[in-house]
């Protein structure tokens, strides 16, 4: 059950990473005249999207870690 848990916040780590670079695409195709704030936005999701993939992967882990030892 675990291992399921594990494998489905890796997905959605994924999802996040690819939802922040949707963004930063959108961004850059954008022909507003107000462009370079819609790419700092961009790239803003894109760091936001990765730290926050970062922490529920370790988060994840230390989870099957701590369910691992108690067993």
């Amino acid at each position: 059950m675990v291992g399921m848990i594990q494998i489905l916040t890796y997905l959605l780590c994924v999802y996040l990473v690819f939802k922040g670079f949707e963004i930063f695409q959108i961004a850059l195709v954008s022909t507003s005249t107000n462009r370079s704030a819609g790419i700092v936005i961009g790239i803003l999701a894109i760091i936001l999207s990765v730290c926050a993939a970062v922490g529920f992967w370790f988060w994840t882990d230390t989870q099957a870690a701590s369910v691992a030892s108690h067993q």
